[in-house]
């Protein structure tokens, strides 16, 4: 039997994070573009500076039905004919709030990409907000909150940010809003919030893909040149304060049969020089199912599917911004197990925490981390609406154009001991705020018997 030579892998090919060209329209539209051959699907980010604080007292999710109601009818078309029109160009498009502003993301074959920026720019210049399409979106949020709430994932997280943030901050409450405050929204409130803070001066429009034979500049000038607006004073964020005294907060589920695990605390945003080791740090802890919380807690224990330890940006300012910069991220361990075994869970989960302040990482650990999270950065760039959302979050947290692939530079410049020192900065064992979603009854005493906070016991 003859058998072919066994494949060779080749060299690999140099490979960076796409720089993109940057411009402006007439309008005071700022342009980000990345071509990209080969990528048939355009991505279109919007990212426009409508903070959720901002939002009216009182009106918390109002951001969220603006958003959402965007595409539910223009000057044009209506919401049906609308749709009809995005789906004749094989077009997606969707819209959220959080708390740095409004995101807009349109995905559109090549091919179609000046007509489906027409429709883009008709719902960001002219939306109709009919009464009718708001009441059905209001009637929609207020269907979702009692599934988000009976979600404990979801329930935890709400729980959190009620511990961390004082009461007056937006950042305390639900992004989305709540029963309460969703119910006053109405179309007038929807357009006030529209009217005082949409339009291309204070906007950022990102697109990525394969721009050949299309001409962008002539599509950008005729479909978002034409958005129009006032130009509006600049807003100043007010600074991020949030309280990480070490407590244990059990949002109680009668008969639960599984303890939903959030931990956690804010620490530096982007903009902090410790913010690669950070990343490496925080990866080796739980980024993965080889990191030290996974092999401890799922495969030595058995406790758990897995447990993940992550850093995700709230909202950061300018350096140059009046005040001052103010940033911050949530640094958090999630993840679920059985309800007889969450003391047994948590004991390990902080002798994990100590073992690593007294120890630190070990060199095959950071190497490893390393390898992941650089090694797999061109996978992760494949597709345009990666790279534009990149491209986009960077501008919304007022980084330089160039800062993801200033990233991986430092990253792979980090060594361990600075990847030790920021984890453990990160997540000290005497500083984090623990939600527990699950059965007080059972797990409220063998908590307290480890001593990591006081507990405090709410209804869920």
């Amino acid at each position: 039997m003859e058998f072919h030579p066994q494949p060779r892998g080749g060299a690999p090919k140099p490979w960076a994070f796409p720089a993109p060209e940057r411009g402006a329209l007439p309008n005071g539209l700022t342009v980000l573009r990345s071509h990209r051959p080969g990528q048939q699907v355009v991505a279109v980010e919007i990212d426009i500076v409508a903070p959720l604080e901002s939002e009216p007292e009182g009106l918390d999710g109002v951001a969220t039905i603006m958003a959402r109601a965007l595409s539910e009818g223009t000057d044009k078309h209506d919401a049906e004919a609308f749709a009809a029109e995005l789906e004749r160009c094989g077009a997606t498009l969707d819209a959220h709030a959080d708390h740095p502003g409004v995101r807009v993301s349109l995905e559109v074959p090549a091919s179609r990409l000046p007509r489906a920026l027409g429709l883009l720019a008709d719902a960001l210049r002219a939306p109709a907000f009919p009464d009718s399409e708001v009441e059905r979106l209001v009637r929609n949020r207020l269907d979702e909150i009692p599934h988000e709430l009976a979600n404990p994932a979801r329930r935890a997280a709400v729980a959190l940010s009620r511990e961390l943030f004082p009461a007056a901050s937006r950042m305390s409450r639900p992004r989305q809003g709540t029963e309460e405050t969703v119910e006053r929204i109405d179309a007038p409130a929807v357009r006030a919030f529209y009217e005082a803070h949409v339009r291309p001066a204070t906007a950022t429009a990102v697109i990525v893909g394969d721009f050949t034979g299309v001409d962008v500049d002539a599509a950008l000038a005729e479909t978002l040149g034409t958005w129009t607006g006032s130009l509006a004073e600049p807003v100043t964020p007010s600074p991020i304060t949030a309280d990480d005294t070490g407590r244990v907060v059990i949002v109680d589920r009668p008969g639960a049969v599984q303890t939903q695990l959030l931990i956690g605390r804010i620490g530096a945003d982007r903009h902090d020089r410790v913010w690669p080791a950070q990343v490496l740090g925080t990866y080796c802890l739980g980024g993965t199912l080889t990191s030290r919380l996974d092999r401890v807690l799922r495969e030595e224990k058995g406790y758990t599917y897995g447990v993940r330890a992550f850093g995700q940006v709230l909202r950061s300012s300018a350096p140059d911004a009046p005040g001052g910069h103010t940033g911050a991220a949530m640094l958090a361990i999630s993840g679920s197990v059985d309800t007889a075994s969450t003391g047994p869970a948590l004991d390990d989960l902080w002798t994990v925490l100590r073992t690593l302040a007294a120890e630190g990482l070990t060199d095959a650990e950071r190497d490893v981390a390393v390898q992941n999270l650089v090694g797999v950065a061109p996978l992760r760039y494949e597709t345009a609406a990666a790279v534009a959302g990149t491209l986009a979050d960077q501008v919304e947290q007022h980084l330089p154009d160039d800062f993801q692939a200033q990233l991986y530079a430092r990253l792979a410049e980090t060594g361990t001991v600075e990847a030790t020192a920021a984890v453990v900065s990160a997540f000290p064992v005497d500083r984090l705020v623990t939600v527990l979603v699950g059965d007080a009854a059972q797990i409220a005493e063998p908590v307290k018997a480890l001593g990591i906070g006081e507990v405090t016991v709410v209804s869920g």
